[in-house]
């Protein structure tokens, strides 16, 4: 079995994937995102699945995607942000390299707008957001080694963050390009 080197949670616009891609340049090691599974699985977008055969369903998929990829992907995952809200996640997330990457509203609207094709936020969705984070984000610190606060940040920062946070300096500094100079 090989297992991720780092898992990061969080709601829309928290980064994931964007400081996941970064972080894994860093690492030297591969990106995935298990929404991109999913949606490569099922041959049509997240929000068709949701509309089509409800959330139950997409949850199902999320599931058997995130058990894919923690039993074989090596490097850096990113889980879709209500990946947390299932039970059996959530346990296969025991014990793992799990980071949480906390946004506040402000910045996330900033990130992704809130009119993209989210389908839980459909509706008035600064106000879905708020709700969606009320319900969420004690499952995300349950599952989270670490919490990394992105408001103020630029990915950088954050990968540099995750990369203390979960002590890998050292991998991290194994595949800095040569001249490359780590600033204090």
């Amino acid at each position: 079995m090989t297992a991720p080197v780092v898992v990061l949670v969080g709601p829309p616009g928290a980064g994931k994937s964007t400081v996941g891609a970064l972080l894994a340049e860093r690492l030297g090691v591969g990106y995935r995102d298990t929404d991109a599974d999913i949606v490569a699985t099922a041959g049509r977008p997240i929000a068709e699945i949701f509309i089509d055969e409800g959330e139950p369903h997409f949850r199902a998929l999320e599931r058997a995607a995130v058990r894919a990829a923690l039993d074989a992907h090596p490097g850096v995952l990113a889980l879709g942000g209500g990946a947390i809200m299932d039970d059996a996640t959530r346990q296969l997330l025991t014990g793992r390299p799990v980071v949480f990457l906390d946004v506040e509203l402000a910045d996330a609207v900033k990130r992704v707008g809130l009119d993209a094709p989210r389908p839980l936020l459909a509706v008035n969705p600064r106000k879905q957001w708020r709700e969606l984070m009320e319900r969420r984000r004690p499952l995300y610190t349950e599952v989270a080694r670490a919490v990394i606060a992105t408001g103020g940040r630029t990915p950088e920062d954050v990968a540099d963050a995750i990369v203390d946070a979960l002590e890998l300096r050292s991998a991290a500094n194994a595949v800095r390009p040569a001249g490359r100079e780590e600033q204090a």
